[in-house]
């Protein structure tokens, strides 16, 4: 990255300001969803990386990373993101993509992280994939930086994929390893019930039944790909996300019930006991994701974490104006979050050094 790119987001990243006519938390979510970005990350390294069973009666699950590194001999000692989706998504999700482009350019290690069951990989894994399975997060972690011996790591987590990283530093807590410089969650769901609850009122419906129908597909290839484990019928007559987590989720992921899931599960139970520097980015429009006034307490009451709301953003979006004449491309958190990464990343980057 350049001496003068690094000056250009330092002076469109410190506050967020909605991009033109697109005010509005949908309209934020929607377009932030479906612009195309340009690609410019080189050919993948696909690793297949073998993560925990979740319950004990279970044979262990493969979760497909697309890694993308800097050059061998400094490898080790780059920053490495670790960048997780949202529920349906992968690692090819526009969100994912676009900022690994950022952080590829800024001279950093991409892994690109597709939670088990999601980008095709099925039949990789016998269990579902649901918001509580934040080991598979440090599963992969712990396996690249045994492999390559990596000495900083952030990770990276929109949405659903946000409860996952920010739940497993809580769960860490001060036993973090020293490899772990940082974490980020973009609109993260950290407070599943509330945010599930929202999901499914009127004005949110559509979202909801997009989530449902893949959902819903997804389970249907599993009970195909595993029809001794599965049951077809619990499929039939779900009408709500929560009611799929109460059917079918909290059956076959050792959960009481979706509230005994939502709780077990969220992040917010155990962000007071996070200790690495983390930054969280929360939209008040969000349509559906919701931070409690409670959690927003507790987070700012963690000196270790930076919550930084703003009134518009909508939900993974924060479309800023662009700026043709200094190539700003008004995607604010993916700007504001390299800045974040890289001040915590305890490693010198020095220009000549990116690529």
């Amino acid at each position: 990255m350049e001496t003068d790119e690094i000056e250009t987001i330092a002076s469109h990243a410190a506050e967020f300001q909605p991009r033109r006519f697109i005010n509005n938390g949908h309209l934020q979510t929607i377009m932030g969803n479906y612009l195309p970005r340009i690609n410019g990350l080189p050919t993948p390294e696909a690793t297949l990386v073998e993560v925990s069973p979740a319950t004990a009666t279970q044979i262990a699950s493969q979760v497909l990373c697309h890694c993308h590194w800097q050059p061998e001999e400094v490898r080790a000692s780059r920053p490495t993101a670790i960048l997780v989706h949202g529920l349906e998504g992968s690692s090819n999700s526009q969100y994912v993509v676009g900022n690994s482009n950022k952080l590829w350019r800024a001279g950093c290690n991409i892994i690109r992280m597709n939670m088990r069951n999601c980008g095709g990989t099925e039949a990789l894994s016998p269990t579902l994939y649901h918001s509580g399975l934040s080991n598979d997060v440090l599963e992969v972690m712990n396996f690249f930086v045994a492999r390559d011996g990596l000495q900083s790591i952030s990770l990276i987590g929109y949405s659903m994929g946000g409860n996952l990283v920010l739940k497993l530093a809580g769960e860490l807590g001060t036993s973090a390893p020293p490899e772990l410089r940082s974490v980020i969650g973009v609109s993260p769901a950290l407070d599943l019930g509330a945010s599930a609850d929202a999901l499914h009122r009127p004005q949110n419906r559509l979202y909801e039944l997009k989530f449902l129908r893949a959902l819903l597909i997804r389970y249907r290839r599993k009970v195909a790909l595993f029809p001794h484990v599965y049951d077809p019928n619990l499929a039939t007559g779900i009408r709500s996300l929560r009611e799929l987590d109460d059917r079918i989720t909290a059956l076959y992921s050792g959960f009481a019930g979706a509230a005994d899931y939502y709780y077990t599960a969220a992040a917010a139970r155990v962000i007071d006991q996070i200790s690495v520097p983390t930054l969280i980015l929360h939209a008040l429009d969000d349509p559906f994701v919701r931070i409690t006034d409670e959690s927003c307490s507790r987070l700012e009451a963690n000196p270790n974490i930076r919550l930084i709301t703003t009134h518009h953003g909508g939900h993974c979006a924060f479309l800023a104006q662009p700026d043709a004449d200094t190539g700003y491309d008004g995607y604010w958190a993916e700007h504001t979050l390299l800045r974040f990464l890289l001040a915590n990343a305890s490693v010198a980057l020095t220009t000549s050094g990116r690529q």
